[in-house]
């Protein structure tokens, strides 16, 4: 029996990664654009940072973390997320001494054993930026303006902006205490996950996907009715900056998001017509992440959104990622003249050396068959080294899509395909 790739893992073959390219190339552009530095953080870390960092309590590490211990006895983790990675190299490298806000980004795969189904996987693939060290509600306009203008760009459509404020340790624990009176009563036809939540962390009770909880907690109290003055002000300028950009908002209150590092400002950009399942990217605020991995109290905003939802919600939307294709240049060599395929040998090597996209037949095909191999590669420029040409130190270069053929010397190909 053929061995199979794990289950919630996926194989990207040369047509997805063309288009995943795109993207790439895209989001790497913007982060230019917008004054996003990259970095790179290891794919595993030590246990302990995502059990602080993340919180205890969270499903991400009671359940789906990838966790082992190496040869030393150290317990390390798969990271399942990248914003606690990040804080712990802003905090070991020292870059809280650097010029500050620090705008950072990142991409790569995350591993998390979760039930894999439509755009969700055990390795899946995030972008993340993230603004570390300023407080301003500007950052987190800034960090909601960027994806939304990165979905703009990408065509996608029927897009929601879910907003709401969770509050700072002050004002979240009266709510934590309102909100705990509200569910008390109920507190026995709760899923047995939510009455473990009650004590811990009733918050996330509002995020449940049970139909008895949502029931249950759809009149509950809101945390903003409970923000106190500095978020109530913080949330109000935020949106404010949304408004200022032209970006819809729709408040949420039941919105907390998964992560128990979250203060102030929460998010997420859902699509249309990609099941229940909608949400595109989420982020939010998380001024005490750093203090509590071990760093001096600061302040940061970011927003990670998944690399596979982008492609779910366009299939949905009948659309798709066009990277560009084709090559430069495809050399069509007559495989009977031995010195033919030296110089298309020679002229493939000198043309990639300068940078250009090239191809060219290895299987002994004949001319007329290596011309159809340049139209199915969709090649700008096709040279051919025939015998009549061979002999005489000559080339031909056809246009592909002029179709104008011009005979020139193999050096003079050469440079003339090179500076096109």
């Amino acid at each position: 029996m053929a061995i199979a790739r794990p289950r919630g893992a996926n194989d990207f073959l040369p047509s997805d990664t063309a288009k995943w390219r795109a993207v790439e190339a895209l989001l790497r552009k913007m982060c230019v654009e917008y004054g996003f530095g990259e970095i790179r953080t290891p794919i595993f870390e030590e246990t302990e940072l995502f059990a602080r960092g993340v919180g205890e309590n969270t499903d991400i590490v009671q359940k789906e973390m990838y966790t082992f211990q190496d040869q030393g006895g150290r317990s390390l983790t798969l990271r399942p997320e990248f914003t606690a990675s990040v804080c712990r190299a802003y905090i070991e490298n020292k870059l809280y001494g650097q010029p500050q806000p620090q705008k950072l980004y990142c991409m790569g795969p995350l591993f998390r054993y979760e039930r894999p189904q439509a755009g969700r996987f055990r390795q899946f693939h995030q972008f993340n930026i993230e603004i570390i060290g300023v407080i301003s509600p500007l950052a987190d306009a800034e960090i909601i303006s960027f994806v939304w203008d990165l979905y703009r760009r990408l065509g996608i459509q029927g897009l929601v902006l879910r907003l709401n404020s969770v509050g700072c340790p002050a004002c979240r624990a009266v709510y934590r205490a309102a909100l705990q009176d509200y569910l008390r009563p109920s507190l026995g036809e709760l899923c047995p996950t939510c009455q473990h939540r009650f004590a811990r962390n009733p918050m996330r009770i509002l995020d449940c996907k049970s139909d008895t909880c949502r029931g249950i907690s759809a009149a509950s109290p809101r945390i903003i009715d409970y923000l106190c003055a500095e978020c109530a002000q913080h949330f109000a300028a935020v949106k404010q900056n949304l408004e200022i950009c032209g970006i819809p908002y729709s408040l949420d209150s039941s919105m907390v998001r998964g992560l128990d590092y979250y203060t102030k400002t929460v998010f997420e950009i859902c699509a249309e017509g990609i099941g229940a399942q909608s949400a595109i990217c989420g982020g939010g605020r998380y001024d005490g992440l750093i203090e509590m991995i071990g760093g001096a109290p600061t302040p940061a905003v970011g927003v990670a959104l998944g690399m596979e939802r982008i492609f779910v919600a366009l299939a949905a939307q009948n659309d798709d990622i066009k990277p560009q294709t084709g090559i430069g240049v495809f050399i069509a060599a007559d495989f009977s003249v031995d010195e033919a395929v030296r110089q298309a040998f020679a002229m493939a090597y000198d043309l990639r050396k300068s940078g250009v996209s090239t191809a060219m037949d290895y299987e002994r095909k004949s001319l007329k068959a290596q011309l159809k191999t340049a139209n199915r590669l969709q090649a700008a420029y096709t040279v051919i080294l025939g015998e009549a040409e061979t002999d005489r130190g000559m080339a031909l270069v056809k246009d592909m899509i002029s179709g104008e053929q011009i005979e020139m010397t193999v050096e003079q190909a050469r440079q003339h395909l090179s500076q096109r």
